[in-house]
C-alpha cells in the first residue's frame, strides 16, 4: 500500500507541483491550504508524513507543527517544512516545535525525494 503524504500550503501552484512530484514517487497525497485545513483533514486521515509550508494564513506553519506535537497519536510523524524561508533562526524555531526536516523552495524533485526517504524508511 502507498504512503500516504499530507501537504499543507496555501499556495494552488506549490500544491500542484507537489502532486505531480510526490504522485511520480508512487506517494498518495492529501492537500490542505493552511494550518487548520490541515488540523480538521488530520482528523479524519493517518499520512505517513506532513509537508508544510510556514507562512500561511489563519495557522501558520509553526502553529500547526505545535498543534500536531500536542496530540499524542502524532507524536512520531515526520514533519518537512518547505518554504522560502532559509534564516538559522526559523529552522531552529521550526525544531523546537518538532519539525524533522527542512527544504527550502524551489525544490527539486531530487532533494524532495531524499528528504522523504530520509525521514520514512
Amino acid at each position: 500500500m502507498a504512503q500516504t503524504i499530507m501537504t499543507v500550503d496555501d499556495s494552488p501552484s506549490m500544491r500542484m507541483l507537489l502532486r505531480a512530484a510526490l504522485g511520480k514517487m508512487g506517494y498518495t497525497i492529501i492537500e490542505a491550504e493552511d494550518g487548520i485545513d490541515a488540523m480538521e483533514k488530520l482528523s479524519n486521515n493517518r499520512p505517513d508524513l506532513l509537508i508544510t509550508d510556514i507562512n500561511m494564513p489563519r495557522m501558520d506553519g509553526f502553529g500547526l507543527i505545535e498543534s500536531v506535537r500536542q496530540d499524542d497519536s502524532w507524536r512520531n510523524m515526520p514533519i518537512l517544512v518547505l518554504t522560502t524561508e532559509t534564516s538559522d533562526e526559523k529552522k531552529q524555531r521550526a525544531r523546537i516545535a518538532g519539525a524533522t526536516g527542512w527544504i527550502v523552495k524551489p525544490f527539486s524533485p531530487d532533494k524532495l525525494a531524499a528528504a522523504i526517504r530520509r525521514v520514512l524508511h
